[in-house]
């Protein structure tokens, strides 16, 4: 008996094999094989992206150990893992419905049962002569011949009493669904593909994170470079004033060359005062990604400096890289999800048949439970099939479809819009190169007239106005050049990001990740 129970539920077990899910297939991506070709854009092979990690494109050691201090740290990312651990536990609850669930149960039970009764009887007195006849109750009394009364007396109260004991062992099926048209599996794999699609975002925090840093430790670099530029031009207009005052007591220049010089140092210090706050922003900025303070040592003098210490991105091929950006992937494992809720929907307008077993051991003796005739089963197929349900059943395929279809649009938006990020800092790597080398120019004929009309006006030859043209030149172009070795950074660090980065490896150690079954 016990055998054909266990044969009865490993048979139910194996019919629940198919699926009415649609066959899953990758949509093309909607965008070009190659990137954008022209004059704004690098050649194609320049384009990468192999699988790199930010150790290769982001060389400093300091910037390094802020990411390393970041992946720790950083709250952002605790939440990332914290929902991939969510995703797995629901994932996992959502398989155990492929499975009988067993509920083993024991039970003892003691009754004691008691009856009692009462007897009622009639006693009559005896005759005699001439004696005195005497009765219990209402009697007579004559003198000599005569008859004994009659009197009522009470019987005796029995009790009944008897008490019983059961001994119970049981191991139970409640309930379990044989899965025969794939309605479990379809939401198991929906589940399981959602599961995937948060480890992809997680992924994704991860590589934005590594980007944000690297993107805020360069901005600390460049209002570095700001503040010495500022403290600079602060330091020689404070010396141009003094000469200009001097050279209008001596009666050779007007009182408009020292108010014109005072408006040169008023701007510098101005700009100074702005830098002292951006810098600490920044620093704010820093220890808010990081998740911790930061240690000063850790920070970039300036970006000249810190700009030579980011990587070109190693060669690629073609767009087909995209489909490993973390967010692609979220996009097409929500497909799938989606996909396979359709199945789901579909086996819900069919029967659905589940299972109740039961075997189990009951006895009066707890030594005899287990033995001679105290096994006992029984198995309780159920089917039920909803007639009618007013289309609701329909509704819920169709709503499951069109749930799929706006999440294929999403993945195609999505692979669309990365390919545009790309695209745009692909335009931008193109060109920046040329821009810093006319910046670097620009510069240095800055440098270079300034020392010219300085000695110009000292000779008498051209007016201070002419030398303060020059100084605010050569100010604006030091801020220039500063502000472009900055777009020339991070705009390694935005290719860095919107290709993909190393966003193949793992956001943290969690162990081998679950298979569909």
């Amino acid at each position: 008996m016990m055998t054909r129970l266990i044969a009865a539920l490993c048979a139910s077990v194996a019919l629940a094999g198919c699926s009415l899910a649609p066959t899953y297939v990758r949509p093309a991506p909607p965008v070009p094989t190659s990137w954008p070709v022209g004059d704004a854009y690098l050649r194609q092979s320049e384009a990468a992206l192999p699988s790199v990690t930010y150790r290769d494109v982001f060389r400093d050691a300091r910037l390094q150990a802020l990411i390393d201090q970041a992946l720790v740290n950083n709250r952002d990312l605790r939440v990332a893992v914290a929902n991939i651990e969510a995703t797995r536990a629901q994932y996992r609850i959502q398989r155990a419905d492929l499975f009988p669930q067993l509920n083993a149960t024991s039970a003892y039970s003691y009754r004691e049962s008691s009856r009692s009764g009462v007897n009622t009887g009639v006693n009559t007195g005896g005759t005699g002569t001439g004696g005195t006849g005497t009765g219990t109750g209402t009697g007579g009394t004559g003198t000599g011949p005569g008859t004994g009364g009659t009197g009522t007396g009470t019987g005796g109260t029995t009790v009944v009493s008897g008490s019983n004991s059961t001994f119970q062992a049981q191991l139970g099926v409640t309930a379990f669904e044989i899965d025969l048209f794939g309605r479990v599996r379809s939401l198991t794999g929906a589940a399981l593909s959602r599961y995937f699609a948060q480890e992809a975002a997680a992924r994704a925090t991860r590589l934005t994170l590594i980007g944000d840093i690297a993107s805020a430790w360069l901005n600390y670099a460049a209002d570095k470079s700001l503040l010495t530029v500022a403290d600079q031009t602060a330091v020689a207009a404070r010396a141009s004033v003094r000469l200009t005052d001097a050279r209008r007591r001596g009666g050779v220049s007007p009182r408009t060359d020292v108010r014109q010089a005072e408006q040169i140092l008023a701007t510098a210090e101005a700009d100074l005062a702005q830098q002292r706050s951006l810098l600490a922003q920044d620093v704010n900025a820093l220890q808010l990604l990081v998740g911790a303070p930061i240690d000063p040592a850790q920070l970039p003098a300036g970006i000249e400096q810190a700009a030579q210490t980011i990587g070109e991105l190693p060669a690629g091929i073609d767009s087909g890289v995209l489909l490993r950006r973390p967010d692609v992937v979220q996009a097409e494992y929500s497909l799938r999800a989606y996909n396979a809720e359709i199945g789901a929907a579909r086996a819900a307008l069919f029967p659905r048949i589940s299972l109740t077993g039961l075997v189990g051991f009951a006895s009066t003796a707890l030594r005899t439970l287990f033995s001679g005739d105290a096994f006992n089963w029984s198995v309780a197929p159920n089917a039920s099939y909803p007639i009618f349900r007013a289309g609701a059943g329909r509704a819920n395929v169709d709503y499951s479809v069109a749930q799929r279809d706006a999440a294929l649009a999403n993945y195609e938006l999505t692979i669309q819009s990365a390919f545009r990020e790309v695209s745009d800092a692909l335009a931008r790597r193109g060109t920046i190169t040329d821009q810093l080398a006319a910046n670097q120019r620009f510069y240095a004929a800055a440098v270079d007239t300034l020392n010219l009309t300085n000695a110009r006006y000292r000779g008498g030859i051209d007016t201070y106005l002419t030398s303060l043209d020059a100084q605010r030149q050569l100010y604006s172009a030091q801020r220039t050049l500063v502000a472009t070795q900055l777009v020339r950074a991070t705009n390694l660090v935005t290719l860095y990001r919107t290709l993909g980065g190393d966003s193949l490896l793992d956001v943290s150690d969690q162990g081998p990740r679950p298979t569909a079954n």
